[in-house]
């Protein structure tokens, strides 16, 4: 018998049909570059796979011999059955913060294209189970200092940097959120930062997750070099292993590696692993270990995973032919979206930036109907409608991962 409470929940569920706004989790299978639907193969443009090593059974194989040199790999525990603090911890997961630094002081110590020198000073990395809990728990540690901040945010970070800074509201901290991309409406907000403030955060993630655009690292350094209260968070999670010659994302390329203050970057995507990652100074590494809760609380991810994540991380800088690639297949599709469906903040000069290529709409319905168009053509294509990205700019996120070929990309854009 339905109580008042599971009718109100199923009302709700209906409105969210009628808006075409319902979601559901999909039966599906993968099948190397291809996912199973329906029983039919559609070429997968759809995932955060950019470098394509998820698909790669080869690369898998490989990993599963190079394994045979730690004999604790041999039968691995399948969970580390603890947080970090009691047993959780293990010696995969201590030798992949340890080469991530090191990955980072290579990064740092070569010349980017450009021929221009990166710098950084020395960071540590804290390893975290995924870029939801870095996102979740980093800002509500570092706000938890009684020290009055104000966190100044893009309008459009990830809902997990939302969730964060939410968390991170109390009476010291406040925030306020910039137009997207827009620096010279967050030049204004700064200057109107009130003198007994300490400390000002400032949020951004480097690649966008829906838009695909990229932010101005550059300018906000300048920004920065202003005010001595001024700290960078940069979220890469979009951009590590995709951009710079080492893959270490788009501070690298920019040569602003040295001036980001708290750096997250994740393993779920072009890493095609799991887990996260924050590169800041030892004093906060120590801080969020002893006050970070989704790190105090959680039980680590198992040994096995981070052996894959440091096997791909040591092929890491040897990826440039596949970022090279991807960055083709990139320009190419985003070369053939009409203006009428590119995001607003990607101009004709710049719609190369990222292999996240969104094909806006606007209108849920014809969201969905042009999503179904393109997996009858072969491709698996997802509609995002809002509450995911704004009103009235629902679109299907096209996805470009360096297992598409040229004649792949060609026929995905016949069908746009």
């Amino acid at each position: 018998m339905a109580t008042p409470i599971h009718e109100r929940l199923q009302a709700a569920l209906a409105q969210l049909k009628s808006a075409q706004q319902y979601r559901h989790l999909p039966d599906i299978e993968h099948q190397g570059r291809y996912v199973i639907s329906h029983g039919k193969a559609l070429l997968n443009i759809a995932s955060n796979d950019y470098l394509g090593l998820g698909s790669d059974i080869a690369l898998q194989d490989e990993f599963f011999e190079y394994i045979q040199q730690f004999p604790s790999l041999h039968l691995p525990k399948m969970s580390a059955t603890s947080s970090r603090l009691l047993t959780g911890n293990d010696a995969q997961l201590s030798a992949l913060e340890s080469e991530l630094q090191q990955w980072y002081q290579l990064a740092a110590g070569t010349k980017n294209s450009a021929g221009v020198k990166n710098k950084t000073a020395t960071k540590s990395a804290l390893v975290i189970n995924s870029g939801y809990h870095a996102n979740i728990g980093i800002l509500p540690a570092l706000t938890a200092l009684p020290v009055k901040t104000l966190i100044l945010a893009d309008k459009l970070v990830h809902a997990s940097i939302i969730d964060g800074i939410r968390l991170s509201q109390n009476k010291l901290c406040t925030y306020r959120r910039y137009r997207h991309n827009d620096y010279a409406h967050l030049a204004t907000l700064l200057a109107q930062a009130e003198g007994d403030v300490e400390r000002i955060i400032i949020i951004t993630e480097s690649i966008f997750s829906m838009d695909g655009d990229r932010a101005d690292l550059r300018a906000l350094v300048r920004l920065k070099a202003l005010d001595s209260r001024i700290e960078l968070y940069v979220d890469e999670a979009h951009a590590v292993g995709v951009f710079g010659d080492h893959g270490c994302g788009l501070a690298e390329d920019t040569q602003t590696l040295a001036d980001i203050d708290y750096l997250v970057g994740t393993f779920g995507k072009a890493f095609a692993s799991i887990g996260a990652y924050i590169l800041c100074d030892d004093t906060v590494k120590s801080w969020l270990i002893n006050h970070m809760r989704p790190l105090i609380f959680s039980t680590a991810l198992p040994p096995i995973n981070h052996a894959w994540t440091r096997f791909i991380l040591a092929k890491m800088p040897d990826l440039q032919a596949r970022r090279q690639h991807l960055a083709q297949m990139s320009l190419q599709l985003s070369q053939a979206i009409a203006p009428a469906h590119r995001a607003s903040s990607a101009p004709q000069e710049v719609i190369s930036q990222s292999p996240i290529v969104p094909y806006i709409l606007g209108d849920n319905a014809q969201t969905l109907a042009k999503a179904a168009q393109l997996q009858a053509a072969g491709f698996y294509a997802l509609p995002i409608r809002p509450p995911t990205v704004p009103a009235n700019t629902a679109r299907i996120r096209l996805v470009m991962n360096a297992q598409v070929s040229q004649a792949d990309c060609q026929r995905l854009i016949e069908h746009l």
